[in-house]
């Protein structure tokens, strides 16, 4: 089928998703959970033959990504049941007011319509998004790369499964079949069919969305993230959340990729920033240094281009700066407005670095890995938007709802 006949599809399916109940809606997501649960099998076979043509063809830690076993399977249902928990964006009353003529005029959240996601080697994205976008009374068109559109298409197979059991179309929930640039582009211009469009993968896609969609699009995802330790800083608790933040997942968009040291403290800090990520971790961290770090301790040089860079890999570009307000320069300078995190125990440069740095979230003495969906009570995410305009930050349910005026009167007339 083409990617043209599967949009009008998804646009016809679309009323009946917006008319759904609160009921009917969760219903929905608890067949879509089970269904996951019960076709594991499938979807870990249509996954090991993914991981199979991957290998050699993108890295380690990518291929991570890309990995499916029981436990994530059962981890993507349980994203599912704690979107079905959250209240119904649907219907939420965001503003009421009674006019001096007796009109009442409410603003009232409703669907978007039909959301589009283009995403890469993710295969829970897939269950995220679409739970996220059947709650929120939306229809979604889904489309992966060539990586993993075995995966999505056994896990799209069975969400749909559960869609059937509650009454609702599965043609309001679909995958792509095609994986060539040209679907990507037809979702970027598919104008009257699709209301809303979110990209999630690296910079290419990201750019690719911003200079060519026609149609809404949100960008998302890209996170050349920041850690500042302070002169003031606990540093025993900065190694933590250093090596919490590079290590734990470095393929993530919330992982960090540049450290930033106060200069005061440079020489009691490196050595033990060495340690944790090189001498400790089971994968050594490639560290490229500025020439006043590279005194200090073993490394490569940085280019001026490592501090531009998100290498969603085991590396980290580290730079001596002279204070706080130099962090917070380097950082708007460098930053793409994901995450960024100060290590203090100074109040005054906290509130300093909280006012001034511009990003979509900004952390004092936590790890930027808790950027995300269900870590911040969404259930789960649709991405992480980087811009202002119309979400910031993770996007959960109300990101996913447009909002209409709803006017009640007794006759008034102007």
């Amino acid at each position: 089928m083409t990617t043209q006949m599967q949009l009008r599809q998804v646009k016809g399916a679309a009323p009946q998703f917006a008319r759904a109940g609160e009921k009917q809606k969760n219903q929905a997501l608890l067949e879509m959970a089970k269904s996951l649960v019960d076709h594991t099998e499938e979807i870990l076979e249509a996954n090991g033959l993914d991981m199979e043509n991957a290998r050699g063809k993108i890295t380690p830690v990518m291929l991570d990504r890309l990995r499916l076993d029981a436990a994530r399977v059962e981890a993507m249902a349980e994203g599912i049941r704690q979107v079905a928990a959250l209240p119904d964006p649907v219907g939420r009353v965001l503003d009421r007011q009674v006019r001096p003529n007796g009109m009442v005029i409410s603003k009232v959240a409703c669907p978007m319509g039909v959301i589009g996601i283009i995403y890469e080697s993710r295969p829970n994205v897939t269950s995220d998004a679409a739970a996220l976008a059947i709650k929120s009374g939306n229809a979604c068109v889904l489309r992966c790369g060539k990586e993993a559109h075995g995966s999505a298409k056994a896990i799209v197979k069975a969400l749909q499964e559960g869609l059937t059991q509650a009454g609702l179309p599965k043609e309001g929930l679909c995958l792509v079949e095609d994986t060539s640039r040209e679907s990507a582009k037809a979702l970027m211009e598919a104008v009257g069919y699709v209301d809303l469009l979110i990209p999630r993968g690296g910079a290419g896609l990201i750019q690719s969305c911003r200079e060519n969609a026609k149609v809404p699009c949100i960008q998302t995802g890209t996170g050349i993230c920041h850690l500042y330790v302070d002169k003031d800083a606990n540093l025993e608790m900065a190694l933590q959340i250093l090596k919490n933040g590079k290590v734990s997942r470095p393929s993530v968009c919330n992982a960090l990729e540049v450290c930033l040291v106060h200069r005061d403290v440079a020489k009691a800090f490196l050595p033990g920033l060495y340690r944790v990520l090189v001498t400790e971790c089971d994968t050594p961290v490639e560290l490229r240094l500025c020439p006043e770090a590279f005194e200090i301790i073993p490394g490569k040089k940085a280019d001026p281009e490592d501090f531009d860079r998100e290498f969603l890999d085991y590396i980290l570009a580290v730079r001596v700066v002279e204070d706080a307000q130099a962090a917070v320069s380097h950082i708007a300078a460098h930053s793409t407005g994901h995450s960024e995190a100060i290590i203090t125990e100074n109040d005054e440069t906290a509130r300093m670095f909280t006012a001034r740095v511009d990003s979509a979230a900004v952390y004092v003495n936590c790890s930027t890995r808790f950027t995300d969906g269900g870590e911040f009570g969404l259930g789960c995410e649709m991405g992480i938007s980087t811009q202002k305009l119309h979400a910031r930050g993770p996007m959960g349910l109300q990101e996913l709802c447009a909002y209409k005026y709803i006017i009640h009167g007794t006759g008034q007339t102007r």
